[in-house]
């Protein structure tokens, strides 16, 4: 099997460096259409019955990691969370370990997975104060070179990812949507998913949020698509609560749907 190593990485940096540059220069709305497929359905929390998982959030501080991981505990599974600075994390659980770590580390990321079920990346950019936003990418190439060295027992990744590669009924990409000085960590983020889908030797998922996502309610409901942006009931851009964004994170773990692809969930 040909597996993607530096060459191909750098590749991808060079054609995200590339993208990066055209779309800033083009006009909002502007960009090349490309046929786009989707399907949408609706899902719902799996609280009960589900055997318990040993799951990994790295970045599981930030916004959405705290509640992937808040999520996980509450179904009884039993959570590690990896942060650059573990005295920032307040939260404290009986099934909860806390360690430090770098997700571009793959060496010390091996002996963290070991004996896991899940790794959830939840790593982001855009609060650092000098964001660099190939970190995603290259969270992408830690990670899958962690896990591709543990062999066919290594755990499953998902990865919370981003909303400007999801397409719209005319095929543009949905960064095409977004101010022009949002659009490099959009970039980023695309790339790890073009990365990710050249991989297939490592099971992993990727969970692109909708065009609005904020701090919420938990409903424990929602709709799924996969590579096309999903509409509101007036044809707007679709909105979830990062707690029900977080639900639906753990619900791919206990019943797994999108091994090897993307899906996106909104209400």
């Amino acid at each position: 099997m040909r597996m993607p190593g530096t060459a191909a990485v750098a590749g991808l940096l060079r054609a995200a460096a590339v993208m990066a540059t055209t779309l800033m220069a083009l006009p909002l709305g502007a960009g090349t259409a490309t046929p786009a497929v989707a399907a949408t359905a609706t899902g719902a929390s799996s609280d009960a019955g589900s055997a318990k998982q040993r799951i990994v959030v790295i970045g599981g501080s930030g916004m959405i990691g705290q509640r992937i991981v808040r999520e996980a505990l509450d179904r009884g599974h039993e959570v590690t969370l990896v942060a650059r600075d573990p005295a920032k994390v307040s939260e404290k659980h009986e099934r909860l370990k806390v360690m430090q770590g770098d997700v571009l580390d793959p060496d010390s990321l091996r002996a963290v997975f070991a004996g896991q079920n899940a790794v959830i990346s939840a790593v982001g950019a855009a609060r650092a104060r000098e964001p660099d936003y190939l970190l995603y990418l290259r969270a992408a190439d830690s990670l899958v070179a962690a896990l591709r060295a543990m062999g066919e027992g290594a755990p499953r990744l998902l990865v919370v990812g981003g909303f400007g590669s999801l397409r719209d009924a005319s095929g543009k990409l949905a960064l095409e949507r977004v101010p022009r000085d949002r659009r490099p960590e959009h970039l980023g983020q695309k790339a790890a998913l073009d990365f990710y889908r050249t991989v297939a030797d490592v099971r992993w998922t990727y969970l692109s949020p909708p065009g609005r996502i904020a701090p919420g309610e938990r409903k424990g409901r929602y709709r799924t698509g996969e590579d096309r942006l999903i509409l509101d009931d007036q044809g707007g851009v679709g909105a979830i609560s990062m707690e029900d964004y977080a639900v639906a994170m753990i619900d791919e773990i206990e019943k797994p749907r999108f091994v090897g692809r993307r899906f996106t969930v909104a209400y």
